[in-house]
């Protein structure tokens, strides 16, 4: 009977101790809203130096996927090339030559241990020659992972959905089809897919606009079998769609180039649509208090909506409108053209992708400040996360800018990875977790 009691305290203790550890579910987190308060997070380092580094771990390939954590384990997927000197072009650049390396991949999940960095297992989900190319600053492992604490799934777009339990164990995979997602003025430009899945309730969500037949659909997390699917008459996108709960009530949101669309999640049902998004849509939904954050900047083309639950039909503003029935509030000016934007307290932070960084009051849309990050900016891909009063901002050369939350801007640190970070980290009990294009690192406070 002690023995028993003994075993059941033990049982209890670590389900506690599971239950609060600090996860990193999905891409940007929990539903894409980019913030893990709760703990001390650094304010400097220097990756090179080994200035603060609580692990460092080596990952083979290239790709541009971003790391997850649940509970004790970091998720990250890859693409290792047949061809060694296959690698990422940085910088700021309007070159739409996509890379044609077909050689043999082999596309990977791996689990490593989150307190020490130790792989824990490493899978092969798929082998053979790519069936689209790349875009230079993408890969062919872009998409990242998504868990629900007992299922992993991760899209590798063309070559397929594949979902594992926590040991490790492959239990379903679907094939997407063929997914060209390109420059929609000429189809053999072909760059990739961005769109990472996102898991809700039972079933995980993949939005994959392509050339032609672009489509969302839902699958059971525990069988793969297909819950829905919706047409869609969009072209090719890169954004990660979101979920919006209010009022009792969840909106599935997806932005793209023709529309930002909403969705009844549990049936893929259309609800609304709103057009006047810029050519190339990529960055992802966030929700905010009361509403939908909606953000895209290519060409010129740069609007921020705040969309209300609960639209219905075309909500698309009239000329010289800011606001209506269904749009708290909107700016033809200052959208992203790659980060998503984070919300953190009352404000909304927007990294354009030359670095400079704006912050809005969320509730109405009145900028507080621009700035550009250590006075030079730089090129920036990866998505701003928000932890302990801080905004990280991670360049494409390796440094992370640390400005410090507020109506006003302060700079309080730049530091190095040391590696082209393309990724964006996630946040768990005070851990910076960086995914650079060849090692995983954990940063912690001092």
């Amino acid at each position: 009977m002690r023995r028993s009691l003994a075993l059941i305290a033990l049982s209890l203790a670590a389900a506690a101790t599971l239950s609060a550890q600090q996860n990193w579910p999905a891409f940007r987190g929990t539903n894409a809203a980019g913030v893990a308060d709760g703990q001390p997070t650094a304010v400097k380092w220097n990756a090179p130096a080994n200035e603060n580094v609580a692990w460092k771990t080596p990952v083979p390939g290239v790709a541009v996927s971003s790391p997850i954590v649940w509970g004790d384990r970091v998720f990250v997927s890859t693409a290792i090339s047949g061809d060694p000197a296959q690698g990422i072009r940085t910088g700021l650049y309007g070159d739409v030559e996509p890379v044609n390396d077909m050689s043999k991949h082999t596309w990977r999940l791996l689990s490593l241990d989150k307190k020490t960095g130790k792989l824990i297992w490493d899978k092969v989900a798929h082998e053979g020659i790519p069936r689209t190319k790349r875009h230079p600053k993408s890969s062919q492992a872009s998409a990242t992972p998504v868990t629900n604490g007992k299922v992993v799934i991760v899209s590798f777009g063309s070559e397929g959905l594949y979902a594992y339990d926590f040991d490790g164990k492959q239990l379903w995979t679907k094939d997407l089809g063929v997914l060209n997602a390109g420059w929609f003025f000429d189809p053999d430009y072909e760059w990739g897919v961005g769109s990472s899945p996102i898991i809700y309730k039972d079933m995980v969500i993949v939005q994959c606009d392509i050339q032609r037949g672009s489509f969302i659909a839902a699958f059971d997390v525990t069988t793969g079998a297909q819950k829905w699917r919706t047409a869609r008459e969009e072209i090719p996108s890169w954004s990660t769609p979101a979920i919006l709960e209010a009022n009792g009530k969840a909106e599935l949101v997806t932005q793209a180039t023709t529309f930002t669309r909403g969705y009844n999640p549990d049936t893929g049902e259309e609800l609304w649509k709103l057009s006047g998004n810029s050519e190339v849509a990529i960055p992802t939904p966030i929700p905010g208090p009361g509403f939908m954050i909606v953000t895209n900047g290519y060409r010129g083309v740069q609007p921020i909506f705040a969309i209300k639950p609960g639209a219905r039909g075309d909500i698309t503003l009239k000329k010289d409108e800011t606001k209506s029935a269904s749009i708290a509030w909107s700016t033809n000016h200052g959208g992203p053209y790659i980060p998503t934007p984070v919300i953190y307290g009352d404000q909304l932070y927007v990294l354009l992708n030359n670095g400079v960084l704006a912050s809005y009051k969320v509730a109405t849309g009145e900028q507080l400040y621009q700035s550009r990050l250590g006075g030079t900016g730089g090129s920036f891909s990866a998505s701003p996360v928000a932890a302990d009063g801080k905004i990280y901002c991670s360049s494409e050369d390796g440094d992370v800018f640390v400005v410090k939350a507020g109506p006003k801007y302060e700079e309080l640190a730049k530091n190095s990875i040391g590696e082209v970070l393309m990724a964006t980290p996630a946040v768990s009990d005070g851990l910076l977790i960086f995914r650079g294009l060849k090692n995983v690192y954990a940063i912690k406070a001092k």
